[in-house]
């Protein structure tokens, strides 16, 4: 068998692209915001309802530009989960500014705001939220709490594009909202990213954060880096945007399926469920509870891998375990914080159009042979 892995990039033909490829090779417009990148920029502003939607090289330059367009004090201090990918800290970092690590909540997985409290001191300047899995942080609480404190609020919202909380689009929350576009995302433009707001005010600010400060051939007005996104991007991430309601639709179906077989084993627990939410479908997580399931997530993933199919253990480990912030503090309202208790318990399953059914009957046969060799209770 194919070895199957967690992810799949979605591209579009070769034909569609070609046409797109000769309007790039007769301009010979490579980069520096070209006609197919403004062209993308404003499907996305339409498709997500924002005013402001600008395009970056990856998500972690869009991060790293939206911290700049605020303008946040030198030295300030972020608080942000430790369950994220490490880009998240790193643009803090990359900033200038201090990552504040607070807990998660034990349900969604997603920033608690409590703990989130306690983490804010007079040095903290911001605070960025991370819908997990595309699950959606408690975004009504954050701004209530940043609204409080006079602090500002961004979202990492690499796993929730096109998502909707009580019909808020993703795109429209806190301060700012970034994405990725990698090619792991259900939306991608093969290597990119995006920043999103409903304040027009911002539009320059990322403009000229992507784009070194330049103004003008003689004027730099602030500080940038090169976080512009080629023409070649672009064309993949117009031809994608057309396609990625099909891809998602496919992955709905395979995650009722999955749902199905998860809930047959006590000690599976599937991502949280938001009623009011509709989701990106970016990744389909679940949680092993080794005492009641009877294997622990390693055993899961292990002997999946031993049938070529690669799952991902995915947040782990956090970046409270990194080399970067290892002994960083946890706020928390937990003696031991939420997130120590859930890291080793994490595992996503192989979540695109690319899974076949052989493929969700050899995980389910996997999960009943763990489940079935569990030691009896006497």
């Amino acid at each position: 068998m194919t070895p199957l892995y967690v992810a799949r990039p979605l591209l579009p033909s070769r034909a569609d692209l070609d046409i797109l490829l000769d309007e790039i090779w007769a301009s010979r417009w490579v980069t520096n915001e070209g006609p197919l990148h403004n062209r993308l920029e404003a499907a996305l502003s339409r498709r997500l309802g924002v005013p402001v939607a600008r395009l970056f090289s990856s998500g972690t330059s869009a991060l790293q530009c939206a911290m700049l367009a605020l303008d946040l004090p030198p030295g300030a201090e972020v608080i942000t989960t430790p369950l994220t990918f490490p880009a998240t800290a790193h643009a803090i970092s990359a900033c200038g500014l201090k990552p504040v690590f607070a807990d998660i909540d034990p349900d969604t997985l997603t920033l608690d705001p409590r703990a989130v409290a306690r983490a804010i001191t007079p040095r903290t300047a911001a605070v960025i939220g991370v819908h997990v899995y595309g699950t959606i942080c408690n975004d009504a609480a954050l701004q209530a709490l940043c609204s409080q404190h006079g602090l500002r609020l961004l979202y990492d919202a690499a796993h929730a594009f096109a998502a909707e909380k009580a019909g808020v689009s993703t795109a429209a929350m806190g301060d700012l909202s970034v994405f990725s576009m990698h090619a792991t995302k259900l939306f991608n433009t093969i290597e990119g990213g995006l920043v999103t707001s409903r304040d027009p005010a911002l539009s320059e600010r990322l403009q000229l954060a992507r784009n070194f400060g330049i103004a003008s051939e003689e004027q730099v007005k602030s500080v940038g880096i090169n976080g512009k996104m080629s023409e070649l991007h672009a064309a993949i991430g117009l031809l994608n945007l057309d396609a990625f309601e099909h891809e998602r639709d496919l992955r709905r179906d395979l995650r009722a399926r999955y749902d199905a077989i998860v809930a047959t084993f006590p000690g599976l627990i599937p991502q949280a469920r938001q009623g009011d939410v509709v989701r990106s479908e970016q990744y389909y997580m679940l949680r092993v509870d080794p005492e009641i399931f009877g294997a622990s997530r390693d055993d899961v993933y292990d002997r999946l891998k031993q049938r070529d199919i690669h799952a991902r253990r995915y947040f782990w480990p956090i970046c409270t375990d990194y080399d970067s912030y290892r002994g960083a503090p946890v706020a928390s309202l937990q003696p031991v914080p939420v997130v120590e208790r859930v890291k080793t318990t994490l595992l996503c399953l192989p979540f695109h159009s690319g899974v076949q059914p052989d493929h969700v009957q050899i995980i389910g046969d996997v999960l009943t042979d763990l489940s079935a060799s569990r030691p009896a209770i006497p």
